[in-house]
């Protein structure tokens, strides 16, 4: 865990306490074997970094917006299909170092100690210019509590607050990979500019994992190998087929007679993709669930929606609202010391102009460009006060319906 006292006197240091592990990517897209609709993406994906200094340096693109100018993915699909190795292999293409993020030591039991190590997590990859990664994100970037009565929901509301406004403003590349993307809070959907779906293969992407799985000249096979009847008769993911390619050789090494005789027959990947999806089979199942000839338990059935799901879902696409609305005014100070320099400065021209004496009536424009000023300072204020009023308004109609 994170050592709140030192990050109190020190300040957070990710790579000293362990927060992220920085690795040298070696995968490739070449490791990997997706279907075309996600391989697609991913080169889309890869155009969009390349083109980036196009699209915000010579278009102008990063003049206009002072926020928003990095590139954040969201890996989501079922385990085991790719999204670790991808990651990887942007890092890789793109000849950076990968900095995986690690939950257990980021938390602390301090309160907003794990907030000051997001921001600090973010500030190493850039300094780093490293990918910067979050497996199993939905851990950390989960829907906000719409009802805060206890210290822990306002501070993972806090964490999350905080990670979408480094995203925001994070000019690196971030990689999110979760396979529980519905658990994402909804104001990640417009931080996250591109959202990549990680299929489950089919049967001719199976039949070409099941063969890079295997060494082609050191592992011995037996002649009744057949990968094409093993893809199109088990569906399962990449990492599915691994886990039964380790099993089925371990099978085979474990029977009796010599070393030098002992191959991988059919039956072997068959019976270890049998105990593979089985397995799923059993996580997949509750705890109670009925059992074959026993009538069904009443714990054991799926739970009904709650009757304030839909509000709560409402309460948390606002909370996100106010979110936006946060930055918004956080923003306004700048604004506002922009406007002042450039009141300063027309002030300072005018006065310049005052002090020629063919210039009559400069004083009297002196004081209108100073009263214009001002009233667009007030006139920023009334707009702000008037968002922040009408998102309290909104949030409040919403709580009594």
């Amino acid at each position: 865990m994170a050592n709140g006292w030192r990050d109190l006197f020190f300040g957070p240091e990710p790579e000293r306490g362990g927060m992220v592990e920085s690795t040298v990517p070696r995968r490739t897209f070449a490791d990997v074997i997706l279907p075309p609709s996600t391989r697609r993406q991913l080169d889309q994906a890869l155009a969009q970094i390349g083109k980036h200094e196009l699209l915000f340096g010579e278009w102008g693109l990063g003049e206009r917006h002072e926020t928003g100018l990095g590139l954040a993915f969201n890996f989501a699909g079922p385990p085991g299909t790719g999204k670790t190795v991808c990651a990887e292999a942007i890092a890789n293409a793109l000849g950076k170092p990968l900095m995986a993020v690690r939950y257990s030591e980021m938390e602390s039991q301090w309160a907003g100690v794990t907030g000051k190590n997001v921001s600090a997590v973010f500030r190493v990859a850039g300094e780093q210019e490293a990918v910067l990664f979050f497996d199993e994100a939905d851990a950390i970037a989960s829907r906000r509590f719409t009802q805060m009565d206890q210290g822990y929901q306002r501070e993972a509301n806090s964490v999350v607050n905080v990670l979408l406004r480094e995203v925001e403003a994070f000019a690196g590349v971030v990689i999110f990979a979760t396979n529980l993307a519905a658990n994402f809070d909804p104001a990640f959907e417009r931080r996250i500019r591109t959202h990549i779906l990680f299929e489950m293969p089919g049967p001719d992407e199976r039949e070409k994992i099941w063969r890079s799985q295997l060494h082609a000249r050191k592992t011995p096979l037996a002649d009744d190998v057949d990968f094409r009847a093993l893809a199109e008769r088990y569906p399962g993911s990449g990492g599915d087929i691994k886990n039964a390619v380790l099993k089925a050789a371990q099978a085979a090494v474990a029977e009796p007679g010599p070393d030098a005789e002992k191959k991988i027959a059919q039956h072997h990947f068959e019976q270890a993709m049998e105990e593979v999806l089985s397995a799923k089979r059993v996580m997949d199942q509750t705890l109670f669930g009925a059992q074959p000839g026993m009538p069904a338990l009443p714990w054991g059935a799926p739970p009904e929606p709650a009757p304030g799901d839909e509000l709560r879902d409402d309460l948390s696409a606002l909370a996100a609202r106010l979110v936006e609305v946060e930055d918004a005014l956080v923003a306004i100070p700048d604004t506002l010391r922009r406007l002042d320099a450039a009141r300063d400065e027309t002030a300072r021209r005018l006065d310049q102009l005052v002090a020629v004496p063919a210039q009559e009536g400069a004083r009297e424009l002196v004081m209108q460009a100073d009263a214009a000023w001002r009233g667009r300072f007030t006139l920023l204020l009334v707009m702000s006060a008037v968002a922040l009023l009408a998102s309290v308004a909104a949030l409040v109609i919403s709580a009594i319906r």
